[in-house]
């Protein structure tokens, strides 16, 4: 035999990075493609609604998240990322949850404070904690002279559009389950309800995020989950008191439950890795949602609830299945002979 050589092993560089650590081949820009093109039914919808205003708030809101992006990445000399397409879908994301009618500055100034705040002071795409499109409607919301902005009841009431023209929430919030006879079932599955310019238009998100869970750009735990966490808590309600609370067929259908569910909550800087980590993310934005609704002061309550929930994603990404650890041999079998051992 010949002689071992002697000397050190040289120390091997190793990166350490969080998970996931597995590639699956997308790319940032075909995953920001398949979001436009799942949200394109829902924005076409809201334009046959709404007409040139839905097309002027959607242009002004991706143009405007496009180039706070770039200013904040030219100030910061850091690459210029626009061609991925994550601007673009958290804009058109953000355009579909407002009003037709809303001012165009508002809409920039939400837009602004959302790349900017939300997204690109933790380091941009994948390092935010939060979605972008959600913190700029928040803003918007929780402002004092804009908060009236989002009433939908007020902002739409100057459009004809063949269905009645009285935010769903609203008439819930204001005079209780007995007077939403008027809103047909059938009718608000298809999308003919008051609402955002395309957050209303539910069988039209509905076949976009099954197009996403198809296609593997999200996954199905977290949107089945919202959805199921939404029906259980409002079924509760329901069930408890049915003069004071709609039943889960009216919440599932009505306001941001359908957009919230396949694309607000799935943003993947915001949300779980991990399945355990989306099925506790799904049920508690379906559960807030539900909870916000019933108790709060605003209508809906799904952005604040998938606010809410980022803020515990570092903690559920800890959360991993039980890893299957092999039964170590005994050492008194190490010692017996290789025929003994392969008997044991």
């Amino acid at each position: 035999m010949g002689r071992r050589k002697s000397g050190r092993m040289k120390p091997l560089n190793l990166t350490v990075s969080p998970s996931p650590h597995c590639h699956s081949g997308a790319r940032i820009t075909g995953v920001s493609f398949s979001f436009l093109l799942a949200l394109l039914p829902a924005a076409v919808l809201g334009v046959t609604y709404y007409g040139f205003d839905a097309v002027r708030v959607m242009g002004a809101s991706v143009a405007s998240a496009m180039l706070a992006e770039a200013l904040i990445q030219s100030v910061f000399r850091k690459p210029i990322t626009l061609a991925d397409g994550s601007a673009a879908v958290s804009g058109l994301l953000l355009a579909l949850i407002l009003p037709a009618s809303v001012p165009l500055y508002v809409v920039v100034v939400a837009n602004f404070a959302g790349i900017i705040i939300g997204k690109q002071c933790f380091g941009g795409l994948g390092a935010n904690p939060l979605n972008p499109a959600l913190v700029g409607w928040a803003i918007i919301r929780i402002t004092k002279t804009w908060g009236g902005f989002l009433d939908f009841d007020l902002m739409l009431i100057n459009y004809d559009t063949g269905f009645i023209l009285q935010y769903p929430l609203a008439v819930l919030k204001a005079r209780g389950p007995e007077a939403l006879s008027r809103f047909d079932t059938l009718a608000l599955f298809l999308g003919k309800q008051t609402g955002g310019i395309g957050a209303s238009a539910v069988i039209c998100l509905l076949l976009g995020g099954l197009y996403l869970v198809v296609r593997g750009v999200i996954r199905w735990e977290l949107p089945l989950c919202f959805l199921l966490g939404v029906a259980a808590v409002s079924g509760i309600f329901w069930m408890a008191n049915k003069t004071t609370y709609a039943s889960p067929l009216f919440h599932l259908l009505t306001g941001n439950v359908m957009i919230g569910a396949f694309f607000l909550a799935t943003e993947n800087g915001s949300s779980p890795v991990n399945r355990w980590g989306l099925v506790i993310f799904g049920l508690g934005c379906g559960t807030f949602t539900v909870i916000l609704r019933a108790w709060s002061i605003y209508p809906d309550g799904v952005v604040f609830s998938c606010l809410l929930m980022s803020l515990f994603v570092p903690m559920l990404d800890k959360l991993k299945a039980k890893q299957i650890v092999a039964r170590p041999t005994p050492l008194t079998a190490l010692s017996k002979p290789a025929e003994e051992r392969t008997r044991l």
